[in-house]
C-alpha cells in the first residue's frame, strides 16, 4: 500500500472517503507524492486509534481537498458545513491530525449529544452543558472532554483553557480557547506523542512557538489526555471491528 503505485484512487477506496478533489494547479508528480504521504498519515493515523477504515472517513461522510482554493495564511481547514478536510498544496503538512479531529469533533455533536444547534461539535455543545445521549462510549468521549477542558478537580479551567483565553486576550479575538480548538490541539499532542515521526500527520505540539506559550499541554495533564484518549478510541476501535466483522 505504500509504494509508489499508491494513488488518491487508492486512498479513496481503502477508506471509503466520499469524495477526494485536488486541485487544478496540482501537478501530477504533486499529486502523486501528496497520495503517498496521505496513505502513510491515515494509516498511522488509524493504527494511533486502533479503527477501522470507516472511523477515518467518518462511515463514508467525510470528503478530502488537496491543493484547492484556500485561505491566505491557513495551511488546512475543516468546513463543517460540506464535512470536507482541506489541505493547502505547499503549506498543510503536519496539519491532518488537528483536522480530522475538527471532522470527527463535528460528526460525533449531534450523534453525541442531545438537541444541537446546526454544525455544532461534540466538544462545545459538552461546554454548553448540552444533554449527552447515554451511552458507554459517549461518557468515554466525555471523559476526555473533561480533562482537556477542565482543572483536575472539574471546577475550573484548565491551564491549556487558561492559557488559550490570554493568547487570545492578547490578539483581541476568540480562536485557542474554543472548545474544538482546544480539544484538537489535545488530539494533536496525543497523536504526536504516539507517532513523533509521522509529519505529514502532525507535529509542532511540542518545540513550535503555539508549544512555548502553553497552547499544548504538558506534563501530567498531556498524560492524562493520552490516556483518556487511549481508552476512548481502543473502545471505539473495538466496537468497530466487531461491527466490521459481523458485516463481512
Amino acid at each position: 500500500m505504500m509504494s509508489q503505485a499508491v494513488s488518491f484512487v487508492a486512498v479513496r477506496r481503502q477508506f471509503e472517503f466520499r469524495s477526494i478533489e485536488i486541485g487544478r494547479w496540482v501537478s501530477e508528480p504533486e499529486r502523486d507524492r501528496a497520495a503517498i504521504r496521505f496513505s502513510k498519515a491515515l494509516n498511522d493515523l488509524m493504527a494511533v486509534l486502533r479503527g477501522t477504515e470507516a472511523l477515518i472517513s467518518l462511515r463514508q461522510t467525510l470528503g478530502l481537498q488537496f491543493g484547492i482554493g484556500g485561505r491566505p495564511g491557513v495551511a488546512a481547514h475543516y468546513m463543517p458545513a460540506t464535512r470536507q478536510l482541506a489541505l493547502a498544496k505547499n503549506a498543510g503538512a503536519g496539519s491532518l491530525a488537528h483536522e480530522w479531529f475538527h471532522a470527527f469533533d463535528h460528526y460525533m455533536g449531534a450523534r453525541a449529544f442531545m438537541q444541537t444547534a446546526p454544525f455544532q461539535f461534540a466538544s462545545s455543545a459538552w461546554l454548553d452543558g448540552k444533554a449527552m445521549k447515554s451511552h458507554s462510549l459517549n461518557a468515554r468521549l466525555a471523559e476526555c472532554l473533561k480533562i482537556i477542558l477542565l482543572s483536575e478537580d472539574g471546577t475550573a479551567p484548565s491551564e491549556l483553557f487558561r492559557n488559550s483565553t490570554r493568547a487570545d486576550r492578547g490578539l483581541g479575538t476568540l480562536y485557542y480557547a474554543r472548545p474544538e480548538e482546544l480539544c484538537a490541539r489535545a488530539f494533536e499532542a496525543f497523536v504526536e506523542d504516539a507517532l513523533p515521526d509521522s509529519h505529514f500527520l502532525v507535529r509542532g505540539t511540542r518545540h513550535s512557538r503555539e508549544a512555548v506559550e502553553g497552547l499544548y499541554p504538558t506534563g501530567e495533564h498531556r498524560q492524562a489526555i493520552s490516556r483518556a484518549f487511549s481508552d476512548y478510541f481502543a473502545s471505539l476501535g473495538a466496537a468497530l471491528h466487531r461491527q466490521k466483522a459481523r458485516t463481512g
